[in-house]
């Protein structure tokens, strides 16, 4: 058990460490050269930099801005999601900050629409690596999380409208263009991470077995959710037929699946995502 909690422990680092990489290098290319605002404590930091630059003719380093702005999104963490998982993005949130100074600008691009969406593209490769190494990158993915448990709701699109405020602040103080692109960038990433982050969304599953009860308890030893058992009439034969009934998260769906096939390999199973769901849905807590 020791052996596999290092393991375990030494593939976040790893995943946190790439995460963070990405994004650095997402900030020192495509958003330094397009002029961008990746929206979040990244975008707000990189917005207060340019508005010392323009204002002092100075820009300060991305660090000591990063790490102040995110004091109180680690705070919501280590008070409300869980211990570990706030650690770990404390790391990803210190390096993210350090590649960000050390990497130095570099143009793959100059056209903005493309920096736009490959940018916004990279940017949500590199969050979704980390919440699914379970860390965060810090700042609004905190509250994010936060309002998710405590709402049972996808809350990213909320971010997006949050983030729509600092790209406002950013187009009057230094033109639209950019701001709108930055909406672009913005909208890609959170695309990207709605398929690659599935914690948060769920899918409805109706399955046609002979073996209910068995089915039944392989859900919930998978998912830890229950299911309801339904019965039903075969159309073409006419014979009793019984259709379990569940929800389960999005991410733990095949697992689910390929589960029920053990019990039952001629069962028919029929999974669609869930858009809203009301009452009460057990998520798991990060630690």
């Amino acid at each position: 058990m020791k052996k596999t909690a290092i393991a375990q422990s030494a593939l976040t680092l790893l995943a946190v460490t790439a995460g963070a990489f990405l994004m650095a290098l997402n900030t020192k290319t495509f958003v330094s050269t397009g002029g961008l605002y990746p929206g979040g404590i990244t975008g707000l930091t990189i917005l207060l930099q340019r508005a010392c630059n323009m204002a002092f003719h100075v820009t300060p380093p991305f660090t000591p801005i990063n790490l102040l702005l995110n004091v109180v999104p680690v705070y919501i963490g280590f008070r409300y999601i869980g211990k570990q998982f706030t650690l770990y993005s404390c790391v990803m949130i210190v390096l993210n900050s350090v590649f960000t100074d050390l990497i130095p600008d570099s143009v793959i691009t100059q056209d903005v629409l493309l920096i736009s969406i490959f940018g916004g593209i990279l940017n949500g490769v590199a969050i979704s690596i980390c919440l699914n190494a379970g860390a965060t990158s810090g700042g609004t993915d905190f509250i994010s999380i936060y309002l998710s448990e405590k709402s049972n709701m996808d809350s990213f699109y909320l971010i997006l409208g949050f983030n729509a405020v600092i790209l406002c602040i950013a187009g009057i103080l230094f033109g639209w263009d950019k701001a709108l692109y930055s909406i672009l960038f913005q909208y890609a990433s959170t695309m990207v991470l709605h398929l690659m982050y599935k914690k948060f969304q769920q899918s409805t599953l109706f399955i046609v077995t002979n073996r209910p009860a068995e089915v039944c308890q392989v859900i919930y030893a998978v998912s830890q959710h229950g299911a309801t058992i339904l019965d039903g009439e075969g159309a073409y034969e006419h014979c009793e037929r019984q259709m379990v009934y569940s929800v389960v998260s999005a991410a733990q769906a095949k697992k689910v699946i390929h589960a029920v096939q053990k019990v039952d390999a001629s069962a028919f199973i029929n999974e669609i995502k869930t858009q809203k769901l009301r009452g009460r849905f057990y998520v798991p807590k990060e630690k």
